[in-house]
């Protein structure tokens, strides 16, 4: 499962339905919610 740092939680969490999204510069991303919280979290890279 990828990972994100949830800025709410202060901690790296799983991401919760995943989505992988591509950045204006063609870089690979991933974008989801957290599983605590519920906020939006992104990483940037594959993952």
């Amino acid at each position: 499962m990828p990972q994100a740092y949830c800025v709410k939680c202060r901690s790296k969490v799983e991401i919760k339905n995943p989505q992988r999204v591509t950045l204006k510069n063609k870089r690979p991303a991933t974008s989801g919610t957290c599983p605590r919280c519920g906020t939006k979290v992104f990483s940037i890279g594959k993952a």
